[in-house]
Order: structure tokens, then C-alpha cells, then sequence
């Protein structure tokens, strides 16, 4: 289903650039940046849990809601991965540059009037926007309780991403993810809740409200298992004074008590889904899947 994912987006941003490019040349930009950007790869990792929660829980694979909102979760992370790379200033992503500053960079080229940086960041905020509109337009059809899940997920995501910016100014931030460990504090930009909304949606879309209590003990767990790892790998997130504390305070028996406690955590996952009335098959693969997204 995912090649089917990527088949929806190549087809939706095509279909858009077509008809922004007839009608005036420079309302293709912001869709041709965006299209660029998502053909670049990525994890694809929103819609993978998204549609192996809901194969999980018995949905049909020929489905077309399903599809929907693999692709919508799809760009709402675009979305947020433009905003992130303007607020961070980053330079690059996915091997390509990032759109802030490739339309810099074309400002400066033109000669054209006002500053460059200031036009790259307003584009790419715009092309932001962009994704973040066709996200909404492929999520209005989903039923009422997968949509109130993608409404409460964009909000959460936005406030989330908002708390975490505030707390690392204010040198309120903590560089290691304990918090995690008993379900995502209040302010977590990566919050535990990009794992959980994607598979709730997925279990809406199956019609299985049965398996939503698994599910959430099952994402806060392999979140907390990402959050560590991704502190022990300098991750996204977790440079700065995640890089002094693993330096100098994390010892060779202290990144094996973060291993233990990783392992712990997948073990818990595990457990979470065991009871659940989902295939074995499919139990197996949200293992797989666990093991994957913790490293």
C-alpha cells in the first residue's frame, strides 16, 4: 500500500503543477518546491504506522480512505519539516537544498527588490501552507472519528512544536528525553502523539475501536524508545546540549543502561499488542515495526 501512498502523491502534486503552470508560471513555484522536496524520499514513517495499524486491525487493502490519510500524514510531516528547516536556518534536506534557501538564493540570482533571505523564508512558510492545505483536502473525507483525529493532531502538533521552541530559549529544555519514559511531557515537538494519531487513524478507518487502548500504550513506549535513541545517535532535536551531556557525563555504563532501557521499552510495545484481537501475522509485523523505529 505504501507504493500505492506514493503513486497518490505523484499523482496530486502533478495534476497541481499542470494547472498552476497554464494559468501563470509563477503559481507553480511553491508546488514544484514541495513535489521536489517529497520526491527527495524521506521515511515515509507516519504513513507506514498509519496503514500498519489499520491492516492491523483488519482493514481492507483495497480501501481508498486508507490511502487518503497515509498520504495527508505524509504532508502534514512535510509541512512541519519546511517549518522546522526555516526556524533552524538548515542548509539541506534530503540531500537537496532547503526551500528557504533555494529561493534565497534565486532572489539573489534575479536581482529582484527587497532582501533575499526574507523572501526565501516567506516562500517556503507559503509552501508550508501549501502542503498543509492539500494534507486537509485529501482528510475531508475521511469518517467523522478518523477526521477528529487528524483535526487533533494538527493542533497538537502545532502547539507541541510551539512549547518546544519556547523551552529551549528560555533554557528551560532538558537534553535528556526521561520525560518520555511515562508518556510525552507537555511541550514535546516530536511528541508521542505522531505515533499515536497515526494509528488511531488507522484503526478508525478499520473500524476498530477495540485495539485503541493497545495502540496508545504501544506508541508511548516505541516513542520513548525513539527519543533515546535518537539522543544517543545526536538525532534531530538533540544537538547542542544533548552533544555536551552524551560527551561528557555519558559514560560507556550509562549508554548501556539507555540500551537496556530501549529494549525494555520494545519488550513493552510487545506487550501492549499481545492481548489485542489483531492477526499474529500482523502482531508480528507491528514487532517488526517497533524494532525498526527504535534502532
Amino acid at each position: 500500500m505504501l507504493d500505492r501512498v506514493e503513486e497518490e502523491l505523484a499523482k496530486l502534486l502533478a495534476r497541481e503543477h499542470r494547472v498552476r503552470r497554464t494559468s501563470d508560471p509563477r503559481s507553480a513555484v511553491l508546488v514544484m518546491g514541495v513535489a521536489e522536496l517529497i520526491q527527495a524520499g524521506g521515511e515515509r514513517a507516519r504513513p507506514a504506522i498509519c496503514l500498519t495499524g489499520y491492516l492491523a486491525a483488519g482493514g481492507d487493502p483495497g480501501a481508498e480512505d486508507a490511502l487518503a490519510a497515509a498520504a495527508a500524514l505524509e504532508l502534514l510531516d512535510t509541512c512541519w519539516v519546511i517549518r522546522a528547516d526555516v526556524r533552524d536556518n538548515a542548509p539541506l534536506r534530503r540531500g537537496i537544498p532547503t526551500l528557504h534557501i533555494s529561493h534565497a538564493a534565486e532572489h539573489e540570482r534575479n536581482g529582484w527588490r527587497g532582501e533575499p533571505r526574507r523572501f526565501g523564508e516567506g516562500t517556503a512558510v507559503l509552501a508550508g501552507d501549501l502542503t498543509l492545505a492539500y494534507g486537509d483536502r485529501l482528510a475531508a473525507g475521511l469518517p467523522p472519528e478518523a477526521r477528529l483525529l487528524w483535526d487533533d493532531l494538527r493542533v497538537e502538533r502545532a502547539i507541541g512544536s510551539h512549547m518546544e521552541s519556547a523551552a529551549a530559549t528560555e533554557y528551560l529544555d532538558d537534553a535528556w528525553p526521561g520525560q518520555c519514559l511515562d508518556g510525552c511531557a507537555t511541550g514535546c515537538g516530536a511528541g508521542w502523539y505522531g505515533l499515536r494519531h497515526a494509528l488511531l487513524i488507522g484503526a478508525a478507518l478499520a473500524g476498530r475501536d477495540d485495539v485503541r487502548e493497545a495502540y496508545e500504550e504501544y506508541a508511548r513506549a516505541l516513542h520513548a524508545a525513539w527519543r533515546i535513541r535518537g539522543f544517543l545517535g545526536g538525532g534531530p532535536g538533540f544537538d547542542g546540549d544533548a552533544q555536551f551531556l552524551r560527551d561528557v557525563f555519558f559514560d560507556a555504563q550509562a549508554r548501556e543502561r539507555a540500551e537496556e532501557t530501549i529494549a525494555a521499552l520494545v519488550v513493552r510495545a510487545d506487550r501492549a499488542v499481545a492481548g489485542a484481537r489483531i492477526a499474529p501475522g500482523w502482531r508480528d509485523e507491528l514487532g517488526a515495526l517497533a524494532r525498526e523505529i527504535a534502532g
